[in-house]
């Protein structure tokens, strides 16, 4: 038991979180991203124009690339058809356009064929084997960006590469990203495979590793808005995001169904309820594929149904994150039903969960991977493994066995941001000693190479084709209006009212409110984990807006305060002439991992600093409390809601929360029902005793 007390555990936490900023701002796990150069801009307008021959290392001591290898032919940088998409019969609400069903003209391997280049008239079979042993086997290995060069692109061509660009925040435009990937696509094709790379990355809401895009709220938010059109429409706006960056492999959406909020990913769940996760899920996956970005649902499966004290060690600590969900068959069916609408929705890929399924590691889990995914669901896409997890495979401590045993179980492509190299070499090894079948490593390749296929990279490497589409529609671009009033549609139909006591809600015109709190100018926080780096950040340990041009709560309030509607003050020393306080609180962002906890007390370790100051201070005011809690799942509030007339859940809203305005003041009505249950303490979460069910949630017309 760990004996730390609760204050000193979050000091620690929070400073293992900010060494990880340091040394893990990167994808799921995530360690740091080192030794990379800086980048120049350039417009993501025709990459065909780009000056050959220059390399970003230059000048860092490293190998530039020649011209000559740097070169690409006309034809092989001559737009094709961009990726169409799949459509789903399935996750999809009354309201949304009628699905259109799978067929081979939408589906998985629509492409049968290159239709320009080197490959021209080939099938992703036939590429495959005329590849060498290494070149495939390089093509199964998914490296970290700033482990690699241009120049060893150049000689290796890896299928895939991921993370973010350095170790610390993230301060790249879409343009800088896209720039830099088309230099290593460039030397990708100049290499004797000449297989077009893709980029891989979590977005998982919005395009978090980068400027100038918009930050969606989280899945939780969501799963409480409940709206599948919304969901399909945040797909596809992301979409639009992606396509400029030239990050094309989105990993994401994350289909957990979050049983016990103590876990630090529950906010990336839509729901607790198998059920609700498919329809959105779906919905969302279809808005990602049918706008030419391959989808990457996570993770396969069971990651939300850990039990405390299973998992992996950390700092110590022992608690749910990729540990062991200990299910029966029919948990496992319902499981099994949310990929299935993946599948049916156009997922070209899916990645392997860190955890265990019934005491096995799914990374090496062959019965799930082969004979139930590709067997009984007919999966023809990527399986990819997850940051490194292939380490902790427990059939054995060797590396090399682990890399032989997760290959042989069905994993495709190895996500090893640091050792790449080795994994190529052991899986030729593996084929030369018979540990590893020629016929498994040419079914890998073929599947990563179809993918490629399907999302046009052999006829538009760069992407050029859709890219002239979002160019030309300002709806359409990073950070548009558009988007960002979808962000914003998403804030308001997501927001949960627990309690409304004399209905102190809606603000009525003229009313004077005190507002208070940490969270209420916050945008690091209201946005979480998973924004600008793996953990996220509060704007206060940043010094500034964590997204630049990102809304608060607060700036809403003084929006309605500067049309008249009401009157707000921040001065505590005027807060005596309020009519009523608007508390704010919230969490440190958190991600995987370190946002486990055993106390999920609003003022314990994962409650924002100020949390109790301000709850103490409202409570003195002797005036009616809207509490608003920014968090990122059920937090324990018992103490304290006696004392509060209104509580309004608003989850993590991501960049757009000025929008939490217009429900307060009653522009909107709430429409947000939970997706998950709320528990009044640590001891109903085992039990599941719910103080609220899944799908409550008070209306105006609800006192």
């Amino acid at each position: 038991m760990d004996m730390i007390p609760n204050r000193k555990r979050a000091l620690l936490i929070i400073l293992s979180a900010m060494l990880a900023f340091t040394t893990a701002c990167s994808t799921s796990g995530h360690t740091a991203d080192e030794n990379t150069e800086a980048a120049s801009s350039s417009s993501n307008a025709n990459y065909a124009n780009y000056e050959q021959g220059t390399d970003p290392e230059a000048g860092d001591g490293k190998e530039s690339v020649s011209d000559e290898q740097e070169a690409v032919s006309e034809n092989e940088q001559k737009t094709g058809t961009a990726a169409s998409g799949i459509s789903a019969a399935t996750g999809q609400s009354d309201s949304a356009a009628a699905p259109v069903p799978m067929s081979e003209a939408t589906g998985i391997g629509r492409h049968a064929t290159v239709t320009s280049g080197k490959y021209e008239g080939m099938t992703a079979d036939q590429i495959a084997a005329s590849l060498t042993l290494e070149q495939k086997a390089d093509q199964m290995v998914q490296p970290a960006i700033y482990n690699t060069s241009n120049t060893m692109m150049g000689t290796h061509d890896y299928g895939s590469i991921l993370s973010t660009w350095d170790g610390t925040f993230v301060k790249e435009t879409p343009e800088d990203w896209y720039d830099r990937i088309c230099k290593i696509q460039s030397n990708a094709l100049a290499s004797s495979a000449a297989i077009p790379f893709v980029y891989g990355q979590d977005s998982v809401h919005g395009v978090n590793y980068s400027l100038n895009t918009v930050i969606f709220p989280h899945n939780i938010n969501i799963g409480m808005a409940g709206d599948a059109d919304l969901a399909y429409q945040m797909g596809t706006a992301v979409a639009e995001e992606i396509l400029p960056t030239g990050m094309l492999w989105n990993f994401s959406p994350c289909v957990a169904s979050a049983q016990d909020p103590r876990w630090g990913r529950t906010y990336e769940s839509y729901s607790s309820d198998p059920e609700i996760v498919q329809e959105l899920a779906a919905a969302y996956t279809r808005g990602l594929t049918e706008h030419g970005v391959i989808a990457c649902p996570k993770h396969f499966f069971g990651d939300g149904n850990t039990l405390m004290g299973t998992g992996e060690s950390l700092n110590g600590r022992t608690l749910l994150d990729r540990g062991d969900a200990r299910l029966s068959d029919e948990e496992i069916e319902a499981l099994l039903a949310v990929y299935q609408a993946q599948i049916d929705s156009g997922a070209q890929s899916l990645m392997v969960s860190h955890s265990a399924l019934n005491g096995i590691k799914m990374h090496e889990n062959q019965h799930y991977l082969i004979d139930v995914l590709r067997g009984q669901m007919g999966f023809k896409g990527v399986v990819l493994s997850d940051w490194e997890s292939i380490h902790n495979i427990k059939s054995s401590d060797n590396f090399e066995e682990q890399v032989v045993t997760a290959v042989n179980a069905g994993i495709d492509m190895l996500m090893e941001p640091d050792q790449f190299e080795s994994c190529a070499k052991i899986i030729c090894n593996g084929v030369r000693k018979g540990d590893i079948s020629e016929e498994r490593v040419n079914e890998a390749v073929t599947r990563i190479i179809q993918m490629k296929m399907d999302a046009g990279l052999f006829e538009d490497p760069y992407l050029e084709d859709p890219l002239a589409g979002i160019n030309a529609d300002p709806a359409k671009q990073c950070g548009s209006e558009a988007h960002k009033e979808l962000a914003a549609e998403l804030v308001r139909d997501s927001m949960v009212l627990l309690k409304n006591e004399d209905s102190v809600l809606p603000l009525q015109p003229g009313t004077k409110v005190y507002v208070t709190g940490p969270a209420a100018n916050d945008v690091g926080v209201q946005c979480g984990g998973w924004t600008r780096c793996w953990q996220g950040m509060t704007d206060t340990i940043y010094g500034g807006r964590l997204i630049e041009d990102g809304t608060t709560l607060l700036d809403g309030l003084q929006g309605a305060s500067a049309n008249g509607e009401i009157s707000v003050i921040t001065d505590s020393e005027q807060a005596g002439q309020a009519d009523v306080v608007i508390l704010c609180l919230g969490e440190i962002p958190y991600a995987e991992w370190y946002g486990d906890t055993e106390d999920l007390s609003i003022t314990g370790p994962m409650g924002l600093n100020g949390n109790q100051a301000a709850i103490r201070e409202s409570a003195s005011l002797d005036k009616p409390v809207i509490t608003l809690l920014f968090t990122g799942r059920n937090t324990i509030i018992e103490e304290y809601a006696e004392g509060w007339n209104a509580i309004v859940m608003c989850g993590l809203p991501g960049s757009e929360g000025a929008a939490a305005a217009d429900v307060l003041i009653g522009k909107h009505d709430f429409t947000g029902h939970l997706s998950m249950p709320w528990f009044k303490d640590e001891a109903d979460i085992e039990s599941g005793q719910a103080l609220y069910p899944v799908g409550y949630g008070l209306h105006y017309a609800q006192p």
